[in-house]
């Protein structure tokens, strides 16, 4: 009867222990620190003054017209809340100022996704790159200066006589 007993106790600790060895494999994150990141957003370029887009407001062009001379001279604006707070109270519209801000986030995130494109890339190419190193390794035929052998393995026989050939094989 004991033996009954220590027979299962044996098999539930393998089972037990076996359940608890099967890990899964985690994916590293590659963070962006706070100085890359910094040194990934282009930095905010006016052509166009702020002044520029008061006096324009000023003079009475409508917001539209506004926008496309942002738009046109590429202008990116890097505004506080207060700044954004001044302008409206110096008689810039609204809709200019929404304009400025959502340009200024497209910006940010698209220098965001191209970065997280280019490391993708790279991890793709690294992989590409593992996956053809591990098959040629793994390939019996590596050395590229000797002909597959034909006839059975591992002998066999080349085009003439037996044994390897010396002419050129194309890799992969």
């Amino acid at each position: 009867m004991k033996a009954y007993y220590l027979t299962a106790l044996m098999a539930a600790f393998f089972i037990l222990t076996a359940c608890a060895s099967t890990g899964t494999q985690t994916s590293k994150v590659d963070r962006i620190t706070p100085e890359e990141l910094a040194k990934l957003i282009p930095p905010a370029v006016a052509t166009v003054s702020l002044d520029e887009i008061v006096a324009d407001s000023k003079l009475g062009k409508t917001s539209d017209e506004i926008i496309a001379k942002i738009k046109a001279s590429n202008s990116r604006y890097e505004l506080t809340p207060a700044q954004t707070l001044d302008l409206s109270k110096r008689g810039v519209d609204i809709k200019v100022l929404d304009y400025i801000q959502q340009s200024n986030e497209l910006a940010k995130q698209n220098a965001l996704a191209d970065e997280m494109n280019k490391r993708e890339q790279e991890k793709r190419a690294a992989q590409k790159q593992l996956e053809r190193e591990r098959a040629r390794s793994q390939s019996y035929y590596y050395d590229p200066f000797f002909y597959p052998y034909y006839g059975f393995y591992p002998y066999g026989y080349s085009r003439f006589y037996w044994g390897p050939s010396f002419y050129y094989r194309r890799l992969r």
